[in-house]
Parts: C-alpha cells; structure tokens; sequence
C-alpha cells in the first residue's frame, strides 16, 4: 500500500524538493501499475502536485519514466554493490552474508525498486538485466581474487557462480509464502551457508568442476 500523499503548496516548494516527490511518486506508481497502467494523473496525485507541476519538471512521460528507471537502477547498484563486495579480509561465510544482506535488505528497504526495473524489463528497456550484468562483472572480480587467494584459477566458474547466486537471491525475495513470510536473517544465513558449503565442495572434493569451466 503506498504511502499517503504529501500535503501543502506543490507550487511553493524548491524546485529540488518538488522533482524528488514526483521521482518517489513516479516509482511507486510504476511498480504498482506498470510502464503502460501508470498515468501523470496518478504520479501527479501521489506526489501531491498538479499535472502541470509534473510536465513543467520532466517534459513528456516517457522522459518522466526513463529518469525513474535510470536512477532505481543507479540507486540498486550502489546499494547492492556495497564495500563488502570489494573487502578482502573477511572471512568467506562473513563476506558472502554481507553481500547477500546487500541484495535482501535493499529489495526489503525499496520494495517499488524491483518493480520499476521490471516493469522496464517488459516494456523493452532491459533495466534489471543491464542491473545484472554491471553487478555481475564487480562480484565476479571480488570473486575471482578471493579463488586467487587459495591458489585456484576459477576462468569463468566465478561468474557462473555469480549468475547463480543472483537467480537464488531473486527468486526467494519473490518467493510467496503460507502465512508469514520466513524470517529475513533466516534467508539471509540459508543463502549464505548454501554458499559457503557449496565453494568448500569445489574447493576439496570437486575441483574438476571448476577445471571444466575455464
């Protein structure tokens, strides 16, 4: 349910404050309806300004929403690409929860920013797979050094791997459940200890897998 919205003289309001609103605004009402369902009227009444107020800020509605879908995915990549991905010290179970904790809390803190990069998706513009590809190639790097650290040269496992664990992540955040969903930290630690069990494997008792993908 999206929140109510903001009160006051639109008009009055810095020009900053009043694009954020309708860039918020925007977002919402894209997640919820859809590139093709989501009006100026609607963006125009959740941001709580006038239609006019919202043509004078962005031009038209296509440049409206490909604004809205340029900074969801600016906003995703920074939030998910965090520091951790790039932090070699910690340990690999305390390196993969963070990263992961990345991914879920984001999705959890901005439940309409995967629906914005959605809604792109099917309507032609491949936000959430150009979102994929960039994080992909900075974990896939972080991944790589930490392989390089146990003398193993992983070729393109590590970005497998990260295409996998990318497809897990996405599919439990989606996941509809009976009742009340799982506990966050308790999907959180089953990705991680999915992961870390799974590279201990490849590391000891499968390091002809990782040979057959190079």
């Amino acid at each position: 349910m999206s929140s109510p919205a903001p009160r006051g003289r639109p008009r009055k309001l810095p020009v900053g404050e009043q694009r954020a609103r309708v860039l918020h605004a925007a977002a919402r009402v894209v997640a919820q309806h859809g590139m093709q369902g989501a009006t100026i009227e609607q963006i125009a009444r959740e941001a709580g300004v006038s239609r006019q107020a919202v043509y004078e800020q962005f031009g038209d509605r296509a440049t409206l929403f490909s604004e809205v879908v340029a900074v969801t995915e600016e906003q995703a990549f920074a939030a998910i690409a965090g520091p951790s991905v790039a932090d070699p010290q910690p340990g690999l179970r305390a390196w993969a929860r963070a990263n992961y904790a990345n991914m879920v809390t984001f999705v959890a803190d901005s439940p309409e920013a995967y629906g914005v990069l959605r809604a792109a998706e099917r309507a032609g513009d491949p936000a959430l797979t150009r979102l994929r590809e960039r994080l992909a190639v900075v974990y896939a790097d972080a991944s790589r050094k930490r392989w390089a650290a146990h003398g193993i040269d992983s070729g393109r496992a590590d970005r497998a791997l990260v295409t996998l664990f990318f497809a897990m992540t996405e599919s439990l955040v989606q996941a509809t459940w009976d009742g009340e969903p799982p506990d966050q930290d308790a999907l959180i630690d089953l990705l991680t200890e999915f992961t870390v069990g799974g590279v201990a494997r490849l590391q000891t008792k499968a390091s002809d897998v990782i040979d057959r993908l190079r």
